[in-house]
């Protein structure tokens, strides 16, 4: 089932956790519609969100590779041996 960001946001609350999690547009203006009922704007720490996008890209990076994704490795130690393996690629491709 999936969750709005307000909910996820929630849970972060309550949990002590700043949530870098931009408002959706159509929320800013139900929100902006709903006028001082409407609540505040969501706090957006744009540079903790950059971070967050960076973070994104890398396990997008990790599910192209078909064993790590699919983790068709039954030993614990060449999953991990794939990762790293995936790590010193992606540092290699970065220097270059």
């Amino acid at each position: 089932m999936p969750r709005t960001s307000n909910s996820l946001r929630q849970i972060l609350r309550c949990r002590g956790i700043k949530a870098v999690i931009p408002e959706p547009r159509d929320q800013q203006q139900h929100r902006r519609d709903r006028g001082s009922r409407g609540g505040r704007p969501v706090g957006l720490d744009t540079e903790a969100y950059r971070g967050r996008n960076v973070i994104e890209r890398g396990y997008s990076d990790v599910k192209q590779w078909r064993g790590l994704a699919t983790r068709y490795d039954k030993l614990g130690l060449a999953y991990r041996a794939g990762a790293v393996l995936l790590a010193i690629s992606q540092w290699l491709n970065h220097l270059v």
